[in-house]
């Protein structure tokens, strides 16, 4: 198969059959679409492509600029696409999370922008918050900046409405699949492919996969974090379940190690979210049907990811106190206190305030008083046991307040006898007009 350029190797993926005697369904055929092997290696590739391609050869007469909010695929697809092209790609973020990624993408000679942002992600809703300012500011008449806009551009689902989807259907020869499980990060690849699939068959069933709130899977976000994604609705999906950080590296574990597919943490919790929704209904099948879902990256860029949380896996010792110890049921029932009631403790002076989001987040706005301690480095304090004094009562506060909620359980756990979690975090402290400053 010859090609005259790297981009022609975009798509055509192939549909892998996962071996019954893996996943233990016996009504239905479960398939794998395997983005992971697309040119730079994951599903942006399709996307970035689509988006960027119309612009190209204008944005290069111009000497203009590449820009994306990403700091995963997305971005390291357009920083290669970029490079081609003659042209500099910059990455803008909030928070690089994962450190393979950033290096990749220094060595591609990309520029990385990290902006102060309230939240962990874009939110088109917080007028001051920098990250928002800085994504409008894109869109301005005389920006000299190309901005593919992944959140908000129809070309990103338009890729997978006219690719992956018609694909799966011509790999499957010329049936749609009974079930399409997805996972949700811009949600172009879930609507695009749900769209074409339902336009060969409206019956076909759609699943969406989103993280668990206190938890970080790269790729994924949570519900909350969806409906600040343009390209996102409801609708498109019949279902949307949660998958845990530790469900997704199952899932990954199990496609490394006994089907021979080395996906990333996303894949694997695609594939775990499959296999959890798909097992109630074959149980109540008797004839055969089908089912995809989409194998997004490779595990190599996530070893670092996996390492934190299942030391084990590379000969360490489990750590102790660990965060994803903590079931859901403790979460939910964590000590927390409303904007109120904190800011009338706070006055007292008692507590300490320990905020957990990244330094630009922190930078940009802040309850005052509070000190920094990103949520990583907060649990590797944990692992050494309580970091404060048991006479020192602690607020903990969030983006949203489920991962602080995570950590006052844990704490309590530990035996602090008084650590409570700010409700809603720092986003509903913001709405609520509570004061905030910044450095």
């Amino acid at each position: 198969m010859r090609y005259d350029s790297i981009t022609e190797a975009i798509g055509n993926t192939p549909l892998v059959r996962i071996d019954p005697a893996v996943h233990g369904l016996r009504h239905i055929d479960l398939y794998a679409k395997l983005e992971l092997l697309n040119p730079f290696g994951s599903v942006k590739d399709r996307a970035a492509w689509n988006m960027a391609r119309p612009h190209l050869a204008a944005a290069a007469d111009q000497g203009g600029q590449v820009v994306e909010l990403s700091s995963g695929n997305t971005a390291k697809a357009l920083a290669v696409l970029a490079g081609m092209h003659g042209l500099t790609f910059k990455s803008v973020t909030n928070r690089m999370r994962i450190p393979e990624i950033k290096d990749l993408l220094l060595l591609l000679g990309a520029e990385i922008e990290e902006l102060p942002g309230q939240s962990e992600c874009l939110d088109p809703t917080a007028t001051d918050d920098p990250l928002t300012l800085f994504h409008r500011s894109l869109s301005e008449p005389d920006s000299t900046y190309l901005h593919t806009d992944q959140y908000f551009n129809s070309r990103n689902t338009e890729a997978h409405f006219t690719g992956t989807g018609p694909e799966i259907v011509k790999d499957l020869e010329g049936r749609a699949p009974d079930w399409f499980i997805a996972c949700v990060g811009t949600a172009g690849s879930s609507t695009g492919v749900a769209r074409a699939l339902r336009e060969h068959d409206p019956a076909v069933r759609v699943a969406g996969l989103v993280a668990a709130k206190s938890d970080f899977i790269p790729g994924i976000r949570t519900i909350d974090e969806a409906h600040e994604v343009g390209l996102f609705d409801p609708a498109t999906y019949d279902t949307i379940e949660t998958v845990s950080a530790d469900e997704a590296i199952e899932g990954m574990l199990t496609l490394n190690r006994r089907c021979g597919i080395l996906a990333g943490p996303t894949g694997g919790a695609a594939y775990f979210g499959a296999i959890r929704q798909l097992q109630a209904a074959d149980a109540q099948l008797t004839e055969r049907q089908s089912a995809v879902f989409i194998v997004c990256d490779r595990v190599e860029s996530y070893l670092s990811y996996v390492r934190r949380r299942r030391p084990e896996l590379f000969g360490r010792p489990m750590r102790r106190n660990s965060p994803a110890d903590v079931s859901d049921a403790e979460t939910r029932t964590a000590p927390a206190i409303g904007i109120a009631d904190a800011q009338a403790w706070i006055g007292t002076g008692e507590p300490l305030v320990v905020d957990l989001r990244s330094p630009y987040a922190y930078a940009a706005l802040h309850i005052d008083g509070s000190v920094n301690i990103v949520d990583e480095l907060f649990e590797e304090l944990l692992h050494g046991g309580l970091p404060f004094s048991h006479n020192r009562p602690v607020l903990l506060a969030c983006p949203v307040g489920e991962k602080s909620a995570r950590y006052a359980a844990l704490l309590t756990r530990m035996g602090h006898p008084d650590v409570r979690s700010l409700t809603g975090g720092i986003i509903a402290w913001r709405d609520a007009g509570a004061p905030l400053v910044r450095d």
